[in-house]
């Protein structure tokens, strides 16, 4: 009887590589880092609230450059506005990741995300920070008017 030889365990993720190559190219991402790296490329601040969908590739014409792809993005509802005035940025950061122009536009799709980690709250100010923004606002009369902007300035200073 002879002896089974060593078990040469594959990582899952090498095992359905081509199971997910599949499914994002279907979806028109020529590399699915774009999608498990999105937090990387676009920020933790925009990754918080948008994903991305899909890229719609325009067809191409014979004998001309290929056009630039649009990026269809989810956004959770009222991030819309703040992801459209951001749009710049994003297709900068995108395009910078890929090497090329490979994105013109954004596109967005307002709807709940579908990978959600717990909210980060924001923490609160140091309290010697507040009471440093405090001082210089004695002349607001209203008590609670002055707190409320000494936290704010204190945020504001901290970020």
């Amino acid at each position: 009887m002879s002896k089974p030889g060593p078990i040469s365990a594959k990582p899952l993720s090498i095992l359905l590589s081509d199971v997910f190559t599949d499914a994002y190219a279907k979806q028109g991402f020529a590399a699915r880092e774009l999608v498990t790296r999105w937090s990387e490329i676009a920020g933790e601040r925009i990754a918080a609230y948008c994903e991305p969908l899909k890229m719609q590739w325009p067809r191409p014409v014979e004998g001309q450059p290929q056009e630039p792809a649009t990026l269809v993005l989810r956004v959770e509802g009222p991030m819309a506005l703040e992801i459209q005035h951001s749009s710049d940025v994003i297709l900068e950061r995108v395009n910078r990741f890929f090497g090329w122009h490979a994105v013109g536009r954004l596109t967005i799709r307002q709807a709940p995300l579908t990978r959600r980690g717990a909210p980060v709250r924001p923490r609160a100010p140091d309290a010697r920070a507040v009471a440093r923004e405090a001082e210089n606002l004695q002349d607001v009369e209203d008590d609670e008017l002055r707190a409320a902007l000494a936290r704010l300035g204190a945020t504001i200073k901290r970020n």
